[in-house]
């Protein structure tokens, strides 16, 4: 009998699980350790933070889900993993041991890089469920109060679009209350031109999200690097193609929120051989550590360099269908190795993102998602908007009812040409297991 280990109970953790357990004979133990009781939907977040969305509404206990499917729940975070060991030490003392791992945490917000960023500083936050409430107790005081308000994402970060999606969600919100009129909107990034989004531009996001900006009336600073935040004002110098200053910026603002860089997370920083130097995961082709085979990683927590040098610094994304494609083919190498199998299932890291601006919104397909790609395509449209809500309502369903991908998902995806592996078999349940 093996012991399945998922760090993790996220948009990557959670799909792993309820994958896991459909992968493996019933012998087999799949256990989920996270820190606190909760799954909540990431994505969601924007719309947290202008009190769109309650924190109910796109949060819920994910224990008595996994426990209908099978699955150990552990609510209680990692202090530290010990890989020669094979055990996961807890915050409360405890361990947890494993036969395979799958990491799956997310990321550490390294807000101490820029003085003064943070809900703990002077800045707002849509990264984590607690920061975009605070952000929207923020909001109702700001729009009693209105100013001007800076949006954008730091040197170093790696998830640019719900920077964009916050922008425009603000400018739709501030005109239902007609009070657009009031605050000026600056868009500040460390991307070498907007539209970059830490790919290289995707088809013609360059064209597409300038537009947007022109429509709205939000300037933007590219090649930004965000110096300090003091309240009220934000110090940002603006670089040229060479990396020198070519202009320093002094903004003030009454709302200010900016996406950090992000960290892998303590739990694993600094083991050698696992982690890079920001302590991010180390994988192969298969999703898995090459010092030590039985840990994986999927989502956020995977290192993955930048596709290309820019004056700025700025990271490469790890978007959602990539995530599920990452967790599938850790699924399968699991399985494949519990079997005696060698491995053969490898993730295509395709992407696919809708992006919300409030009342229309962006979608892009990459395939793969990592430069030089197959396919370059986006598209703009007020349909993006009402896939986005439906995506929320889909997704959650999918975590509470226990299944990762269904089979009317898994026809549409391939009619787009959007698959989780390069090379996928029939799939064929073991003995035991229910179809």
């Amino acid at each position: 009998m093996a012991h399945v280990v998922v760090l993790g109970a996220g948009i990557g953790g959670m799909p792993a699980a309820y994958e896991l357990r459909k992968a493996l004979a019933k012998e087999h133990r799949v256990t989920v350790v996270n820190r606190g009781e909760n799954f909540h939907f990431v994505p969601s977040n924007p719309w947290v933070a202008v009190n769109w969305r309650k924190r109910n509404d796109i949060e819920f206990g994910a224990g008595k889900y996994l426990a209908k499917k099978g699955i150990e729940f552990v609510p209680t975070g990692a202090k530290r993993l010990h890989p020669e060991e094979n055990r996961i030490e807890l915050e409360d003392g405890r361990s947890v041991g494993y036969d395979y791992l799958v990491i799956a945490t997310g990321p550490k917000l390294a807000f101490d890089e820029v003085e003064g960023l943070g809900p703990e500083g002077h800045t707002q936050s849509v990264c984590h469920v607690d920061h975009a409430v605070l952000a929207g107790e923020a909001w109702r005081r700001f729009v009693a109060e209105p100013g001007p308000i800076v949006v954008g994402a730091v040197q170093g970060a790696s998830c640019n679009g719900p920077a964009y999606e916050f922008a425009f969600i603000v400018d739709s919100e501030l005109k239902k209350r007609k009070i657009r009129d009031q605050m000026p909107i600056t868009f500040v990034t460390a991307e070498p031109y907007v539209g970059h989004l830490g790919l290289g531009g995707v088809g013609d996001t360059k064209g597409l999200l300038e537009s947007a900006m022109r429509d709205r009336d939000i300037k933007w600073i590219t090649n930004a690097k965000t110096e300090r935040v003091e309240p009220g004002k934000m110090h940002v110098a603006e670089l040229d193609e060479s990396g020198a200053v070519k202009k320093k910026h002094e903004l003030p603002f009454k709302y200010a929120m900016l996406l950090p860089a992000f960290k892998g997370v303590d739990a694993i920083s600094g083991i050698e051989g696992l982690a890079n130097p920001r302590g991010f995961m180390l994988v192969d082709e298969f999703q898995r550590n090459p010092k030590y085979p039985n840990v994986y990683a999927v989502g956020v927590c995977v290192a993955i360099p930048p596709v290309e040098t820019t004056p700025v610094p700025t990271g490469a994304p790890k978007t959602g269908f990539m995530i599920e494609s990452m967790v599938t083919a850790a699924v399968y190498k699991i399985r494949d190795r519990i079997a005696g199998k060698e491995p053969s299932h490898r993730a295509t890291w395709n992407a696919m993102c809708l992006a919300d601006f409030g009342d229309t919104g962006i979608a892009f397909i990459a395939l793969p998602q990592m430069p030089p790609r197959n396919l370059n395509w986006s598209s703009e449209g007020k349909w993006v908007h009402l896939a986005k809500i439906a995506f929320e309502k889909y997704f959650i369903r999918k975590m509470k009812r226990g299944t990762s991908e269904p089979v009317f998902e898994k026809l549409v995806m391939n009619l787009l040409g959007v698959r989780r592996l390069k090379d996928r078999p029939t799939f064929r349940n073991p003995p035991g297991v229910d179809s």
